[in-house]
């Protein structure tokens, strides 16, 4: 599963197996939140959903809720970022199902480095490009919403133009 499109494709079936046996299975309860956006302590580590779905959340912000920003099935990646930087979670994922997942550590990662070093790297390559990816598309998604803001903005400023007129006109 590692080598799937939704996880590591660009990993080999050799490479696959030696990062697999860096994990430890974990299983996840439905509905359990297992990954909290924010959380800073105990997140260097990465997971592989082997079966199950989980729901990815963003951020709740003061004038909103959190949005189910996307459904995770098996071969897919969660917290590749945690494991490179260490740093806070970014989005909340929680198990839409029950969950079978392998859990990559920062730690296991280093193991991995020393003594697998040629898998390890072909690994961070693999997550680098997985994470660029996912960069390019959040940029598109800018974009497009920059464009919808910057058309909707010149309808306002039409409507706008409109009712001055009229107003004008009126007086």
């Amino acid at each position: 599963m590692l080598a799937t499109p939704g996880a590591l494709a660009q990993l080999n079936l050799a490479d696959a197996r030696s990062v697999v046996r860096y994990m430890r299975p974990k299983r996840v309860a439905a509905g359990t939140t297992f990954i909290r956006a924010g959380d800073a302590v105990d997140n260097d580590y990465m997971l592989l959903v082997i079966d199950g779905d989980a729901t990815v959340e963003s951020l709740p912000s003061p004038t909103s809720e959190s949005l189910v920003v996307t459904v995770l099935g098996p071969g897919s990646l969660i917290g590749e970022m945690a494991l490179i930087d260490g740093e806070q979670r970014s989005a909340t994922c929680k198990a839409s199902t029950d969950l079978a997942v392998g859990v990559l550590s920062r730690e296991a990662l280093a193991r991995m480095i020393e003594e697998q070093p040629g898998v390890a790297a072909r690994l961070l390559l693999a997550i680098s490009k997985r994470l660029s990816d996912h960069l390019r598309e959040a940029n598109r998604k800018l974009m497009t919403f920059s464009q919808v803001g910057r058309a909707m903005q010149q309808e306002l400023d039409a409507t706008h133009a409109v009712n001055r007129r009229l107003l004008d006109h009126k007086n």
